[in-house]
């Protein structure tokens, strides 16, 4: 490609005056096209204002900073497919307002005469000029025909007086100069012009964007529990999403998430395949995928079933600002992971850890339901930063809320305010650059005797000394860390302790589940993602009362994952990893349990 300076350009045309200003207009149309008179007419293509699956919400022009940010589950589906800002050029009323013009510069004069005459001129965004930058011809003509529209404008309206000759001689000289790029560059305008106005007329929504995950896992599983199980067959199971986020204001966002999936659950699944899920269906267990629901097949607020591949709603969560640092949201399915950041690396379904443990949510961001992932519980709450380094964030849920009174199908109860419901908050601290840490407490009431965090068969008749229908109070804490050692290397650190109390027994549990590794990025290229894992996955530390450990069940569970995510693309991922589960469900005569998977991940 022929490039071009300014200076060498005016030299060319012998330093007529406009051959410097075309230049100007040029900084609002460089934006618009990439030009390179290497390349025939049909083949210049135009530059996309963002990169849809590498932009962040906080650089959105429609979502406010305050607003991205209450988003988290969501980050690794919603966040690379916002819109990024569009590059807009500064108009500019006088040429001291150009932040690299001097006065001593040579073409200082010209530039003068023409803001103040022909307004020709327009800056970049950060008022600069760049007058030296090199330019192609096509580049020169897009100047060029910006400053013949600023003429046109001026004759137009009855102001020919003020165009000089000599510089209508100097347009001419030009025109013929760029004969070919000017027809070819205003023929291209004509046909983005039509695109964009069909595109206005068949576009999906003016408020509204769709972002899309879809999961393909194969997966198998071996160490049968010797009191009853089998290994499992190799299983190839979907998990599919659709987002829509709507801004009404540019400020708020509502999410609005369908989600289908065919993982099984209960016995249809890994872990009761295996033997080591709960009883009662709900498929808790220390073994088990990090993309499968937390109730898969079952809806337990109403005991219905959920059939494979059938279209639900997952998310409906309307997130608005009230203040300069503070953020509200309100909705109907939500769960604690949409509110409450993720300081792990591990956290993505999609992207990150293959287990549901190895993910680092602890054990007080996940229970209640907080990571269902169906969105069981109705929820409102608040963001307040009032900080670059500090984040507090709280919220009150209800998964019984939709439901008017008890009835024998709803054991967790009915009512927004009654039933079963949990108070949480996580505050979030970053101490420095590459260190994050947060600190989560919940209370939680449940009308039976269950914790809710998926991430054991012990989630249910949890404290064992009371009958499952007992109800149950728990104290919640965790803390996670994420240090980043280098650029590419972080290290991560997480615990939790659950407090679990029987309300009409005296008999209680204290559950325990801590966790450390090691994630590292771009790995042989850019893009690439990989993480070991080691740590203990939730279990009875300790009980006090009627409360006592089953029997033949004292052992402590550990839990050891490796995988590797591979970008194919940038919007695929192939990602194989393996985890084995050492005395899974803490039972004392249980063989390792090991889990391989590959999962592909489309993202759009």
């Amino acid at each position: 490609m022929k490039m071009y300076t300014v200076e060498g350009i005016g030299t060319i045309l012998l330093s007529l005056p406009l051959s410097i200003a075309v230049f100007a207009p040029f900084a609002e149309a460089k934006p618009v096209l990439a030009l390179d008179e290497s390349k025939a007419p049909s083949e210049l293509t135009s530059v996309p204002s963002a990169n849809n699956h590498d932009a962040n919400l906080s650089t959105s022009p429609s979502i406010s900073p305050s607003t991205s940010q209450s988003i988290s589950q969501l980050s690794a589906e919603i966040q690379q497919n916002a819109i990024a800002p569009e590059v807009v050029s500064q108009n500019v009323t006088s040429v001291s307002q150009l932040s690299d013009v001097r006065p001593t510069d040579w073409a200082f004069t010209a530039l003068q005469s023409l803001v103040e005459r022909y307004g020709c001129i327009a800056g970049y965004p950060d008022r600069s000029f760049r007058g030296r930058q090199a330019t192609s011809r096509y580049e020169f003509a897009a100047g060029l025909n910006a400053c013949l529209d600023k003429i046109n404008e001026i004759i137009s309206a009855g102001l020919a007086d003020k165009v000089s000759k000599a510089d209508l001689a100097t347009l001419q000289k030009l025109q013929e100069e760029f004969a070919a790029e000017l027809a070819t560059l205003r023929g291209r305008v004509d046909a983005l012009d039509a695109k964009t106005a069909k595109l206005e007329a068949q576009q999906f929504s003016t408020t509204t964007k769709l972002s899309g995950e879809a999961i393909f896992g194969i997966a198998g599983a071996t160490g049968k529990n010797p009191s009853g199980g089998s290994n499992t067959n190799i299983v190839f199971n979907n998990r599919v999403r659709l987002n829509l986020l709507t801004s009404f204001t540019g400020k708020d966002l509502l999410i609005t998430g369908l989600q289908a999936y065919n993982i099984g659950g209960g016995s249809s699944s890994l872990q009761g395949t295996l033997g080591y899920a709960d009883g009662a269906g709900l498929s808790s267990s220390n073994v088990r995928l990090g993309y499968e629901p937390q109730f898969p097949g079952v809806n337990p607020t109403n005991s219905s079933t959920v059939a494979a591949n059938s279209v639900n709603l997952y998310k409906l969560l309307y997130i608005f600002p009230v203040a300069d640092k503070l953020t509200f949201f309100v909705g109907p399915s939500a769960e604690a992971s949409d509110a409450f950041p993720a300081i792990s690396p591990f956290a993505s379904e999609g992207q990150g850890a293959i287990s549901r443990f190895g993910q680092g949510l602890n054990a007080a961001t996940r229970v209640s339901a907080g990571t269902s992932g169906t969105g069981l519980a109705s929820a409102f709450g608040l963001i307040w930063t009032p900080s670059d380094t500090v984040d507090f964030r709280a919220l009150y849920g209800n998964i019984t809320a939709a439901i008017p009174t008890n009835l024998a199908t709803t054991p967790l109860g009915s009512g927004f305010f009654g039933g079963s419901s949990v108070i949480a908050a996580q505050l979030t601290l970053k101490p420095s650059s590459n260190l994050d840490i947060g600190i989560n407490y919940a209370n939680s009431y449940h009308q039976i005797n269950i914790l809710g965090t998926g991430l054991g068969a012990a989630d249910i008749g949890a404290v064992n000394g009371g009958a499952i229908t007992e109800p149950i109070k728990l104290n919640s804490v965790g803390a996670t860390l994420t240090w980043r050692l280098a650029p590419k290397v972080a290290f991560n650190l997480s615990g939790a302790w659950i407090f679990a109390n029987l309300v009409n027994v005296n008999a209680s549990t204290t559950f325990t589940s801590w966790m450390t590794g090691f994630h590292f990025s771009d790995v042989f290229k850019e893009g690439n993602t990989a993480g070991i894992i080691f740590g203990q996955p939730l279990a009875r530390n300790s009980v006090g009362g009627l409360a006592t450990i089953p029997t033949g069940a004292t052992a402590t569970p550990y839990q050891l994952e490796g995988y590797f995510n591979f970008k194919l693309s940038k919007n695929i991922s192939v990602t194989p990893g393996v985890f084995f589960v050492f005395n899974p469900e803490g039972l004392n005569n249980a063989p390792t349990a090991t889990v391989g998977v590959v999962r592909t991940t489309f993202t759009f």
